[in-house]
């Protein structure tokens, strides 16, 4: 029996009652899922789609401190964005790195470009020195840093350092749901919750299996809505009111050919003022991103937004010819939920901040998690857990550090084990990075489970698909534990792989049909149909 499954199975036994059920394994969900079964609670977490499905897979990859809200003068906020970033940094060293930002000031901007730097000297102390010091340069120095730069209508511009996630970031979260099962969390996407009802003191929600429509009841003490963008919608199923609720700004970004061989983010303002970023993505560059208010959580890509993104790139880059719509590779659309106190929705969202908040009813045990990004991910975790304590439920480990990857000394063990058996000599003519790295990076310490299979049939280290970096050995892993349901849960989600590579170039790909026989066993023909469906 698959994982999940068996996990759904454990889900609707009638006689269990869980301390707390997540409903949401976006980041927030997640986070809430690893901290409560990492300091000991009974935990169970369920999605309507996949893990990281929305707004979780469809971010910047940014990990920074928000030194865009020094402008509204939200210096607390910024501290503890800056906190969270450098504790990030430490406890993830390898999926969360220190990266440049090259940052181009246009004549006639609000701000002359000394006073934007100064700025960054600001952000890099409240951000404890924990970066390389920023630099100021002439409109001829970013030339020389970085040609591809248009300097025709720059008046200056500086560098300074902030953190990004270096493979993607819906991997990044499913890694706090892997981390979450490992302590015993109940865990199952594609399950959706139509809503629950309080009786004798005791959350009883009703789900749906999403894949074959059964439904069933789950039991807990506590309930947490993380539903991101439907938060609101599910509290009005259980009739909570809330002080919070959410408006959504559209982002979006297009993914194309790299532009740059550099390793930095290049940022401007674009033509309506705000943040526009080049950033790295493996031997691509991901662009944009727009910020368009949105009614809807439910959003896609429109021939507005791409417009509005190559427009800018055209204008911002000297490049060799224009990026037009034949060079769109892939594009990532979501929606940012922002936290807005009352419930009127008329704010000024543009200055609205992607700080969390938690709204809190004792009497009926249920948390609401408003807003929130993945760089403050682990303070949300820590105080949802601080919130339950208080709500009665024991934690057996209150002292436990629930995140992180493995230590140094399993990593070195690894690394010892890899070059011991000469590992990287599988690398592929034209891999961007040492196998070893990569395997490090996407598995921590269970990347001495997959040395193992290499070492039994050397063929595990063989790749699938000859533009994807992905093992067969890695496939067979993914397939056993990490929940794929759908063919784009592992090439969208766990990986990254249609980010970075033509639709019809993994469609034609002679390894794709093998991995949906590893995935799906005799589903794997409507399963690879269902995904060529959704591609074209």
């Amino acid at each position: 029996m698959d994982l999940r499954k068996a996990n759904i199975q454990r889900l609707q036994q009638p006689e269990k009652v869980f301390d707390v059920l997540v409903l949401g394994g976006g980041i927030n969900g997640a986070v809430s899922a690893a901290a409560l079964a990492g300091k000991g609670a009974k935990v169970a977490l369920i999605d309507r789609g996949d893990f990281a499905g929305m707004t979780s897979s469809n971010s910047s990859n940014l990990a920074w401190g928000g030194i865009k809200y020094l402008e509204s003068y939200e210096f607390l906020l910024v501290n503890d964005l800056c906190k969270s970033r450098n504790q990030l940094m430490r406890n993830y060293p390898s999926m969360v790195r220190e990266i440049r930002f090259l940052t181009t000031i246009a004549k006639g901007f609000r701000y002359p470009p000394f006073l934007v730097f100064l700025s960054t000297i600001l952000y890099w102390f409240i951000g404890r020195f924990y970066t390389r010091k920023p630099d100021y340069l002439g409109s001829k120095a970013l030339k020389r840093r970085e040609p591809a730069i248009n300097i025709s209508n720059a008046a200056g511009g500086f560098e300074y350092s902030d953190a990004y996630h270096y493979d993607n970031d819906a991997r990044f979260v499913f890694s706090f749901v892997r981390s979450a099962m490992d302590y015993g969390c109940i865990a199952a996407n594609y399950v959706e919750s139509l809503g629950a009802r309080r009786d004798n003191g005791i959350w009883v929600t009703r789900a749906r299996n999403c894949l074959d429509g059964s439904e069933f009841e789950i039991r807990s003490k506590c309930l947490i809505n993380a539903c991101g963008p439907y938060v609101d919608q599910h509290n009005e199923w259980t009739g909570q009111v809330t002080e919070h609720r959410h408006l959504f700004s559209k982002g979006i970004h297009l993914v194309i050919d790299r532009v740059t061989d550099n390793e930095r983010i290049l940022a401007f303002f674009a033509s309506d003022g705000r943040l526009f970023f080049v950033i790295p993505m493996g031997n691509k560059t991901c662009v944009g991103t727009t910020d368009t208010q949105v009614e809807d959580p439910d959003v896609g890509v429109t021939d507005e937004d791409r417009r509005f993104v190559l427009d800018n790139i055209n204008t911002l880059l000297d490049l060799p010819q224009p990026i037009g719509l034949e060079d769109i590779i892939a594009e990532r659309c979501g929606v940012r939920p922002l936290a807005q106190r009352g419930g009127d929705g008329i704010a000024d969202w543009v200055k609205l901040s992607r700080k969390h908040a938690i709204d809190v009813n004792q009497a009926d045990a249920h948390l609401s998690i408003f807003g929130g990004k993945t760089t403050d991910c682990i303070n949300i975790g820590n105080e949802v857990a601080e919130l339950l304590a208080d709500m009665g439920i024991e934690l057996s480990h209150p002292d436990f550090k629930w995140y992180g990857e493995d230590g140094p000394e399993l990593k070195a063990e690894f690394y010892h084990q890899a070059e011991a058996m000469d590992l990287n000599s599988y690398t592929v003519a034209g891999s961007s990075e040492q196998l070893t790295d990569r395997l490090w990076r996407r598995y921590s310490g269970k990347a001495l489970e997959l040395l193992e299979e290499i070492r039994l049939d050397p063929r595990q280290a063989e790749r699938l698909m000859q533009r994807a970096e992905y093992l067969r050995c890695e496939v067979e892993y993914t397939a056993r534990h990490e929940m794929i349901t759908t063919l784009d849960d592992f090439l969208r989600r766990r990986s990254k792989i249609t980010q970075v590579v033509r639709t019809e170039e993994i469609a034609g790909a002679p390894g794709l049909m093998e991995a949906c026989r590893i995935f799906f066993g005799e589903e794997a023909e409507a399963k690879h149909q269902e995904w060529l469906s959704g591609a074209g």
